[in-house]
């Protein structure tokens, strides 16, 4: 199946030659000297060595131990020899590894000269024959090899041994064939899966498994169809039999619609066509000829030089012809007559004087020759203003026009046709009777018409690629002969061409056709590569409708249940059931023997190599100290059990690199990101500590009240539903204690004040009202006292107003209560500093003064205004009491107006509008 590829290296072939020879053999981690005749892997070698080293396939880096082969590895001079199937040099990190493939030892523990076998790139039905005394495998490739039962036995790791498999897979003899598992869904039998997992296809194969045929190929082998067929039947169940041959010189080449195309471009059109306005040629009918339903082209009738598309209604006649009123496709000639106005005859023509006979060829005639004739006569017919005469099949002599009867003129074959002729003409044929006899390239010839496909029941003749011939009378359709039926008759099935009663086994039934199954089906019931039922030998797994070559690795193919089933678990890969028909052990501390796997007990420290299933001291003989055989003394090699140091160099010179500009990028990034986050935190402190330097003004000032539960609460819902700058719901200070008591002084008073009521002695209570009221309103008025922020007032204190009611009630102490009120009225009632200044008496209340402690905040149960009220209306039966007005007084009345007898003032005279006197930023007066 599969052609070998040995590739032998002389060095290395030359280095191994020698039996049990001395060697130091190596994996990444340990090394063993001894006696080896192992040759898988590569020898590494450096002048100067104390000796070359066998290495196992493996990665190598440059901190590999042990010291001797670290040394070797990092070495300027060091060489690779390698075993067959091994790529690779000494550049560091080694990866050492077979290539795809299969390496085929002589002799047990990959001893000997091997013989390395590579994945293929196209399938094979070729064996090779090999005799393996050990198999060494890539990763994710599998090779089938057939056995002494002539069994295909699959192998997905490596054989170190092949003395001990089981019973079952002794006996290799054939390799089978070789594929990697790296394709998921596997591919179909036609491709091959190549190590980067893509199944790569031979030519004329198609589909990401390889499961069809490629356009114009057919078959199970995907065969190209014939070279003049521009398709034919293809596909995996496709015959190959030519559908459509290929088309020359087509119309549309020379960018031609009923023509011919020559050799150097050009068209020649069919007769009656010409080129069409936009430059496609033979489009269009030539002058003379009109367009009909059918998309031919027709002549005009005699006498007409131009003629409507679809009806052929003449456009213009001739000179000498009148378009005839009851057939507008035809124009007449007017009747010749002598100059004495004798009508010429038929058959003659004026020569002014008499009537000449026409030409023997005319009918009709305006003239002696045959190029006047009018009408032909019998047998000739007009072609280009001449009479022609016809060939038996009606063909017009010198022209590809075949005559018209009716019209008396050559007419144009239908557009479609190159030539054309009557079947049996004579004077009674009509121009629907003609036949074509060639047809445009890309057309056939059917029935005497040129169509564009043989209709059901025809084929194309491969003969002229022109002609639709009848299919046999057994045949629906057939193709290539007669009797190649793809359809039969009777209800009988096409099977290769034949038609029979029943699909053979490898097809199945369908559209009456046999089709043929998949190629790697055995049966199916379909013709895609997932739908076979049954499967061949060389691919025996049924899965999902496919046939594989094979079972996944921990599974083994049961030919009694025809299915997949599970290895033990003690085997990787295996033959058959149970843990006596491994091929590989799942256990890295397990080996095999005979089939089973059983624990390695490698000498020493060595354990078993991975990918090789073998320990390493398997692999190298190491005499004993006290052996005293004939085989010289191992050599001392320094460095084969020391690790390599771990403490750098004092003399190693650090190689700094210069920074990307991405690397540039990051760094500006993130000392941006620093920077940014150290402003976020810096404002937050700030913050943190304008706020506690609020919170203890707030605490000095007795104004912390924002910390209750309704402040919070208030603050929510304007977090919450939001709120106008400038409009911001502020909590009601809490009342200070001086005013918590102030209220209830007030409260105490009102009682005492319904007391007396009750007692029913008005003018003592009027009395105390009046002295409570007077007390409040000179003490706003004294500026200078302790806690006042004001200057004193320039102006006169009432303090002496006071004094003088004081006096005054003591002077009146005899007199009655109602004249002790009503002087204490009007001693309230004097004007007030504005009026005493202006000498205008003050309408509007009296402004509110600044107050001199926080009892004062809290408003008179009695205001002001309505003591001033009360001052403005005197008791009727009482005369108001005179007093003397004050300097300021007197030195205002005395500028605006003449001196008056001394009299009571006069309220209500002069009403002033309060002015606004502005805002004050004292906080005390919010």
């Amino acid at each position: 199946m599969l052609s070998s590829i040995l590739t032998t290296s002389l060095l290395f072939g030359a280095a191994v030659a020698a039996q049990s020879s001395t060697n130091v053999v190596c994996v990444a981690g340990q090394c063993l000297e001894g006696y080896t005749n192992t040759t898988i892997g590569a020898i590494l070698s450096a002048p100067g060595a104390a000796t070359s080293l066998l290495l196992l396939p493996g990665q190598y880096t440059s901190t590999t131990n042990p010291a001797l082969l670290h040394n070797l590895l990092t070495s300027s001079s060091a060489s690779l020899s390698l075993s067959p199937g091994f790529e690779g040099n000494t550049s560091l990190p080694l990866n050492l590894a077979l290539q795809p493939g299969v390496a085929v030892f002589p002799q047990a523990n990959y001893s000997g000269q091997a013989t390395f076998s590579q994945l293929p790139t196209a399938p094979s039905n070729s064996t090779s024959k090999i005799s393996p005394g050990s198999l060494a495998l890539a990763s994710n490739i599998w090779v089938a090899i057939s056995g002494s039962s002539s069994d295909r036995v699959i192998f997905w790791d490596s054989v170190p041994d092949v003395s001990q498999l089981p019973s079952g897979a002794s006996g290799l003899s054939q390799l089978l064939d070789i594929q990697s598992s790296a394709c998921s869904p596997p591919c179909a039998g036609a491709g091959v899966c190549s190590a980067s997992g893509t199944c790569v296809c031979p030519a004329g194969f198609n589909g990401t498994s390889c499961e069809t045929c490629a356009p114009g190929f057919f078959g199970p082998t995907c065969q190209a169809c014939p070279a003049d067929c521009a398709s034919c039947d293809d596909g995996m169940t496709g015959t190959g039999r030519c559908l459509q041959p290929t088309i020359k010189n087509a119309p549309s080449t020379c960018n031609c619609l009923n023509g011919v195309c020559n050799s150097d471009g050009s068209c020649t059109c069919n007769a009656g066509w010409t080129a069409a306005d936009n430059g496609t040629a033979c489009a269009k009918c030539a002058t003379g000829f009109f367009l009909d339903s059918d998309g031919n082209c027709e002549v005009c009738g005699l006498g007409c030089t131009q003629c409507a598309d679809g009806n052929g209604d003449c456009i213009s006649c001739k000179s000498g012809f009148t378009q005839d009123a009851n057939d507008r496709t035809q124009c007449f000639a007017a009747q010749a007559t002598t100059s004495t106005g004798t009508v010429c005859p038929d058959g003659s023509f004026s020569n002014g004087t008499s009537c000449e006979p026409c030409s023997p060829l005319c009918q009709t005639c305006s003239g002696p020759t045959s190029n006047d004739c009018i009408i032909c006569g019998a047998g000739k017919y007009t072609l280009n203003g001449n009479c022609v005469g016809t060939d038996g099949n009606g063909v017009c002599d010198g022209s590809s026009l075949v005559a018209d009867n009716n019209k008396h003129e050559c007419d144009a074959c239908p557009s479609k046709c190159t030539t054309c002729k009557y079947s049996s003409f004579n004077v009674a044929s009509t121009i629907d009777q003609v036949q074509c006899t060639g047809c445009l390239p890309g057309f056939v010839l059917s029935q005497g018409k040129c169509i564009e496909s043989c209709p059901s029941g025809t084929f194309l003749s491969p003969q002229d690629n022109v002609t639709c011939t009848a299919c046999d009378s057994s045949c629906s359709t057939c193709a290539g002969s007669s009797t190649f039926c793809l359809t039969c008759a009777n209800n009988q099935l096409a099977s290769d061409g034949k038609c029979v009663a029943s699909c053979p086994s490898n097809s199945f039934s369908s559209s009456g056709q046999c089709i043929t199954c998949h190629p790697d089906c055995a049966t199916c019931t379909g013709s895609s590569f997932n739908q076979c039922s049954s499967c061949p030998p060389d691919r025996p797994v049924l899965t999902n409708g496919r046939c594989l070559p094979t079972c996944s690795k921990s599974q083994y193919f049961d030919k009694t249940s025809s299915s997949c089933q599970s290895c033990d678990a003690s085997c990787s890969s295996c033959s058959g059931a149970g843990p006596s028909n491994c091929l590989a052990c799942s256990s890295s501390s397990q080996v095999l023997r005979g089939g089973t796997c059983v624990a390695a007990n490698c000498n020493g420290t060595s354990s078993v190599v991975s990918g090789l299933g073998v320990c390493l001291s398997d692999l190298v003989v190491v005499p004993p100290p006290s052996d005293t055989s004939s085989k010289s003394p191992l050599p001392t090699i320094t460095g084969i059990d020391t690790p390599i140091s771990t403490t750098p160099s004092s003399q190693t010179t650090v190689v700094r690199r210069p920074l990307q500009w991405w690397e540039i990028l990051l760094m500006a990034l993130g000392c941006a990101f620093i920077f940014v986050l150290f402003l976020m935190c810096w404002r937050r402190r700030m913050r943190k500590r304008r706020a506690a330097a609020t919170a203890n003004f707030a605490a000095a000032k007795k104004l912390d009240h924002y910390k209750t539960w309704r402040y919070r609460l208030v603050r929510f819902g304007e977090r919450l539903f939001g709120h106008k700058k400038g409009q911001r719901w502020m909590m009601p200070p809490p009342e200070h204690e001086d005013i918590r008591l102030e209220k209830l002084r007030a409260a105490e008073q009102a009682r005492y004040d319904r007391d007396i009521e009750k007692l029913g002695d008005p003018r003592r209570e009027s009395s105390l009202r009046h002295d409570r009221e007077m007390e409040k309103l000179i003490g706003a008025y004294e500026y200078s006292r302790a806690g006042s922020s004001r200057a004193p007032s320039p102006l006169p204190s009432l303090r002496e107003y006071d004094t003088d009611r004081l006096s005054h009630k003591a002077s009146s102490k005899g007199s009655s209560d109602r004249g002790r009120d009503r002087v204490t009225n009007d001693l309230v009632a004097q004007e007030s500093l504005y009026s005493q200044v202006t000498g205008q008496p003050r309408r509007a209340p009296e402004p509110r003064q600044p107050v001199r402690n926080a009892a004062d905040l809290l408003p008179s149960r009695f205001s002001n205004t309505t003591t001033y009220s009360s001052w403005l209306t005197p008791d009727p039966p009482a005369q108001p009491a005179y007093s003397a007005p004050t300097p300021a007084q007197e030195y205002a009345r005395s500028v605006t107006q003449p001196v008056q007898p001394e009299s009571p003032p006069q309220r209500g005279t002069y009403w002033l509008q309060p002015a606004n006197t502005g805002g004050s930023r004292n906080p005390f007066l919010r």
